[in-house]
């Protein structure tokens, strides 16, 4: 029996354990007053000080059918369920090993006997950034026939998007058409990944299980215990808000604040690079417009997608999104509706009237259009999904503050289609939760975006805006660690006298020595607009002697514009600065995401 099952089975300890009666009657007096959550984490405790104190456990006969679990990511989910699957398979009887698609050729698959396949899509349809080149060859004409592969895909991504787990998606085609053969069939999986992923991996072990002779029985049940502690994405931490300030001048055409938030009592540690992972609650205002649009008044019970009653405000208050309208929304919706105007925008795929119709558009405005008369509650509810967390960058070091994460939001608040509209979380974060009041969290790892391993490496950090955020983290890191490396950082906003965040703290850095060189792009202080990309581009000489002597480079901010435009800079640095070629520079510019030289954090 294990531990987990030992503890919360019948939650007493039997007569016949090999305990002392004063033990057993010890641990008889704690265990039945411990929560589902303790438990777990007990479970995992004395697991992981069962296995460091050498002690024995049941062993699997060893494995000789080999299995490769195969993964792509952008925010590090995709790599902790390869972790997860690899596990799994191991206790099936299989030879389990993970590989990234960044560290491998496209060539290597055709030697992949079995193989489990978990990507994620980043953004609308692209493939995450460590991928880009590993999708890009298996897509191209010289990929290799995959012929005696056999695979399954479980596919990572976001309905909020059109193109909604397209990476995952073109992996299952590609390597199908290529001649392998798909043993299990792909799910995709939204931001609520939990169980539709579960399901897939129970699937495609019992698919290829049969390959596993005189496999052992056992399976890997029971929920994981998270590596932070007993806090996680279904166990989120109530964190006290202690401090809320604004980061931004009144003149400012912006809204940022900071955030201070308490981990006391948590158990949860974070690394510089790691991302805040914060579930709001829905505005009033918003709920009200959904309950006036359908015409309930809250007080039905419903049951939720995800299983459990609850009365339909409190449900759209704390449960369920309320305000993304997408296309598989749309779809959902319109087999109640059954309108030809619905029909006729969803079957236009990924066409620029979808996006037209979607952009600006909030679920609200999709029910006030489309009325259904008679609509039922739980109808209404199965077509939405759960509350999703957002991701933000972590802006503090927990070396320098030891009970406490900080944050850097921009707050969103705009008018479309002639209503006001603002972002559900970040007006949570400003205008709903009260200092002194908490807030569920919880901390997402991200392996991807790390400080260097050697502390004496120097840094360059392109942060505009909140993408800020990581690297205050990073210089309160260096410092706190006395790492003896440089770090130069490229700041940007609009306007040098409102939108200068941080400025203080940098200007003590400086003095400190924490920070070796500031270059700063205030696009709208005069008429020519500049930023980062000219800033660095502007200081290219010492840009390239960084990187020669060995800097990492990171960037952290806006994906749609400013990401491919430092991107390119770097492209002109290397080869203006480097002599190379552009296809050299291409190369260059791959050695150094492969080496994690080159990292982003990009949203």
């Amino acid at each position: 029996m294990g531990v987990l099952a030992f503890l919360i089975g019948p939650m007493q300890i039997p007569e016949h354990a090999p305990l002392t009666p004063q033990q057993r009657t010890t641990l008889n007096s704690v265990l039945p007053g411990l929560s589902e959550s303790q438990s777990v984490w007990l479970s995992g405790f004395l697991a992981g000080a069962q296995s460091q104190s050498g002690g024995t456990t049941a062993t699997a006969p060893a494995a000789s059918v080999p299995m490769t679990v195969l993964y792509g990511t952008e925010s590090g989910n995709a790599e902790a369920l390869a972790e997860r699957a690899a596990k799994a398979a191991k206790a099936k009887g299989f030879a389990a090993k993970i590989k990234n698609m960044a560290d491998i050729k496209v060539k290597d698959l055709a030697t992949f006997e079995n193989m489990l396949v978990i990507v994620s899509t980043w953004g609308d349809g692209d493939p995450p950034d460590a991928a880009v080149d590993f999708h890009s060859t298996l897509m191209g004409d010289g990929a290799p026939k995959m012929s005696g592969v056999e695979f399954s895909v479980c596919a990572l991504g976001d309905t909020s998007y059109t193109q909604f787990c397209k990476t995952g998606k073109d992996f299952d085609n590609r390597l199908e058409a290529l001649g392998g053969k798909r043993l299990s069939d792909r799910v995709d999986c939204d931001v609520d990944f939990e169980d539709a992923f579960q399901g897939w991996l129970d699937a495609s072990l019992k698919a290829f299980g049969a390959k596993v002779s005189g496999a052992p029985a056992a399976a890997v049940g029971g929920p994981v215990v998270p590596s932070g502690g007993v806090f996680d994405k279904k166990h989120p931490f109530p964190s006290e808000l202690l401090d809320r300030c604004s980061l931004t001048g009144e003149g400012s055409s912006k809204e940022t604040i900071h955030l201070e938030l308490s981990l006391a009592g948590s158990g949860m540690s974070y690394d510089a690079g790691d991302a805040l992972a914060v579930i709001p609650t829905n505005r009033t205002e918003d709920v009200e417009g959904i309950l006036k649009a359908t015409g309930f008044s809250g007080d039905e019970t419903v049951t939720l997608p995800k299983g459990g009653e609850r009365k339909l405000l409190d449900a759209l208050t704390s449960d369920l999104d309320v305000t993304h309208l997408t296309k598989p929304i749309l779809e959902k919706y319109n087999k109640l509706a059954a309108s030809d105007r619905i029909a006729e925008i969803v079957s236009k795929g990924h066409s620029d009237e979808l996006h037209e119709y979607l952009h600006g558009r909030q679920l609200v405005d999709a029910l006030e259009e489309f009325p259904i008369k008679g609509l039922k509650p739980n109808d209404f509810v199965g077509i939405l999904r759960k509350m999703p967390p957002r991701l933000y960058s972590i802006a503090s070091s927990q070396k320098a503050h030891p009970d406490e994460v900080h944050l850097t939001v921009g707050v969103v608040r705009y008018n479309t289609h002639e209503k006001g509209r603002v972002g559900v979380c970040s007006t949570y974060m400003s205008d709903r939760v009260g200092v002194g009041e908490t807030m569920p969290v919880y901390v997402h790892h991200n392996k991807n975006f790390r400080l260097p391993a050697d502390n004496d490496t120097p840094t360059i950090m392109v942060g505009p805006g909140t993408g800020i955020a990581p690297f205050r983290s990073f210089v309160e890191e260096r410092e706190a660690i006395g790492a003896k490396g440089k770090n130069w950082l490229f700041f940007g906003e609009r306007n040098y006298n409102f939108d200068f965040l941080y400025q203080l703290e940098w200007q003590e850095h400086l003095k400190s020595g924490g920070l070796n060189r500031l270059d700063v792009a205030f696009s709208r202080d005069q008429k020519k607009k500049i930023y980062v990309q000219d800033r660095l581009l502007q200081r290219a000489d010492d840009v390239w002697k960084w990187l020669e002597d060995g800097a990492h480079f990171y960037v952290c901010g806006d994906a749609a514009n400013m990401a491919g435009d430092v991107h390119e800079a770097l492209l002109q640095i290397a080869q203006k600065q480097g002599g190379k070629s552009a296809e050299d520079a291409q190369a260059w510019i791959a050695d150094l995401k492969k080496s994690k030289r080159y990292q982003r954090d990009v949203y």
